[in-house]
């Protein structure tokens, strides 16, 4: 059996943790996937790569794979506009959610997936109801023993103490920044040094795209997915004839929070750009991961053709984790939303370390899972 070679792209979405947080937690999905499947797998120390990224390689022992992987690095960007002054970021929703009111199709959005629209939806109440209620709860235990002017203070000072766990909790605070920033994006564009970034990796995938690779996969993850589209843009823009072993992996894609802004001409573009262009599309995106969009084809978005082979798929995760495990309920939506780059307590053939560190290509992989009742 010959030596199978992979390249694999990975750009992700809206993290300010950036290359180390993802190389790590590669690493350890890998041991368990290892662990699994009985196959030998080693995953070398990071290095800085060619443009605005960083590479590590990936070994498969047993099933003679070999992966050269690339992280396609925007955290430094992130961080410039990540939001950690509280009171700013209450001010700045205020700005985003009355964009979102007026440009916003959220009757589409809902006819699509209600679950985005509640997650869209909930944050701005969320961060309005509890503090108050904490205040007027307090307030109002307080009262029985306190004077009201100390008891509202008490039920103040426990708010300020309580709200921010409990908002963060239920990641009020982190959906609040990807609203935001997903607002001036839609509404400006990616800016002149994320527009640049994004150059970059159109050069450096088109750079890789002929090498000695039986596979080339770009994957993006939430936000990620977003920029994927534009980048496809810029990629098919030099080349059109993409080859055969070539495949864009889409992962709890995101692209209706932009593409269903009436303001986001600059990236309706984008993808109508793609609707007559051929090249291989395969979307993971979980039904009950309220940030993501399932069955949501990101082209007929804009346009009423798509040349392109496209999959939408669910990973259905709840065939791979035991129920204790399992990333349900409001409490696990941040979790849930990761667990496109983890392996479950069982494996499946199109879990990310199966697609990236296994022996089968994703077409493979597919007509694995689509056997599975």
């Amino acid at each position: 059996m010959g030596k199978f070679k992979r390249k694999v792209f990975y750009l992700g979405g809206f993290d300010p943790r950036g290359v180390r947080f993802y190389h790590r937690l590669y690493r350890e999905q890998a041991e368990k996937y290892a662990r699994l499947s009985g196959e030998q797998v080693e995953v070398s120390a990071r290095h800085p790569g060619p443009a605005s990224s960083a590479v590590w390689t990936v070994a498969n022992r047993t099933a003679n794979v070999e992966t050269d992987y690339e992280f396609l690095r925007w955290e430094d960007l992130v961080g410039k506009i990540w939001i950690r002054n509280p009171l700013l970021l209450a001010w700045r929703s205020i700005a985003t959610y009355a964009a979102h009111a007026r440009f916003m199709q959220f009757r589409r959005m809902r006819q699509l997936r209600r679950g985005p629209v509640i997650t869209i939806l909930y944050p701005p109440i969320l961060a309005i109801l509890i503090p108050l209620g904490l205040v007027l709860l307090t307030a109002l235990l307080l009262w029985t023993l306190l004077p009201f002017w100390a008891a509202a203070l008490g039920g103040m000072v426990v708010s300020a103490l309580l709200s921010g766990r409990l908002l963060n909790k239920l990641i009020v605070p982190w959906l609040l920044r990807f609203m935001y920033y997903n607002h001036i994006v839609a509404a400006r564009g990616p800016g002149a040094e994320m527009d640049a970034r994004l150059d970059l990796f159109a050069d450096r995938i088109l750079a890789e795209m002929d090498g000695p690779y039986d596979e080339v996969i770009f994957a993006s993850h939430s936000n990620g997915t977003n920029y994927a589209m534009t980048v496809l843009r810029r990629i098919l823009e030099k080349r059109s004839d993409l080859p055969a072993h070539f495949t864009m992996l889409t992962l709890g894609q995101v692209v209706p929070v932009i593409a269903l802004r009436k303001d986001a001409g600059w990236y309706h573009a984008d993808l109508k750009a793609l609707d007559d262009k051929h090249f291989r599309l395969v979307d993971f995106s979980s039904p009950p991961d309220g940030a993501a969009y399932y069955d949501v084809h990101p082209i007929l978005l804009v346009s009423d053709r798509c040349a392109a082979r496209v999959d939408l798929l669910s990973p259905r995760f709840h065939l791979f984790y035991e129920p204790e495990n399992y990333h349900g309920g409001w409490s696990n939506k941040y979790e849930a939303h990761f667990d496109y780059l983890r392996v479950g307590d069982r494996l499946s053939p199109v879990d990310y370390l199966s697609l990236t560190a296994g022996r089968r290509t994703i077409d493979e992989a597919i007509a694995a899972f689509r056997t599975i009742p």
